[in-house]
């Protein structure tokens, strides 16, 4: 089927960009119904007015780390009104509260960048580096009412080599968000995904 996708964006866009992407290769049948940016100057409304997609900036109200109050009532209207079957976090750099996630039951899912459950929330490549692990990746979740406590769709590991900053580490999981977000969503537009009988352990996905 044709899925109709909502995203959500507070800067560059690269993985919205990587969804676009998908789309014209024919990687899935999708359309981008609506993409909204918490952020005016975000470089990812640029991309969607060269592109042709739907989108605009709502002002996210006076917290600077989550939607709640009117602000998140905009949100939910505006997703209401396009009526995209998946929403994706996408670089959103917010804490969505239980009334958008109630709104749209199971059919929000984020990106984030480490091997949930551990590193959950900010900081990810820094606190993998400072723990001295020997790899990380991205994890693609369903979202709920915990902070990156959804439960996971897929994984891919991304190897922590000597030397690496948080700079380098940042850009080689990037590249590999960009494979795995498109084929999760790929997997809800072929139907293969369904919140209640998803396994509890993620997928895991061999990066290119």
């Amino acid at each position: 089927m044709k899925i109709r996708l909502a995203v959500l964006v507070s800067g560059r866009g690269s993985n919205l960009q990587a969804i676009h992407r998908a789309i014209g290769n024919k990687v899935f049948d999708g359309e981008i119904v609506l993409v909204l940016a918490d952020n005016p100057g975000a470089a990812a409304l640029g991309f969607c007015a060269d592109n042709g997609i739907p989108s605009k900036y709502i002002h996210p109200g006076d917290f600077k780390t989550k939607l709640e109050g009117a602000a998140e009532q905009a949100y939910i209207a505006a997703l209401r009104a396009a009526a995209p079957d998946l929403i994706v976090l996408a670089g959103f750099m917010r804490v969505v509260k239980p009334p958008l996630i109630r709104a749209f039951e199971n059919r929000i899912i984020n990106i984030h960048p480490s091997l949930l459950p551990k590193y959950p929330g900010l900081h990810t490549h820094a606190r993998a580096l400072e723990a001295g692990d020997r790899e990380t990746g991205c994890t693609v979740h369903f979202v709920n009412e915990v902070i990156d406590g959804g439960k996971r769709i897929m994984q891919a590991r991304v190897p922590i080599r000597p030397g690496d900053t948080e700079a380098s580490l940042s850009a080689r999981v990037l590249k590999v968000e960009h494979q795995v977000l498109p084929a999760v969503i790929k997997m809800f537009a072929d139907g293969k995904i369904d919140y209640k009988t998803f396994p509890a352990e993620p997928m895991i996905f061999s990066a290119k």
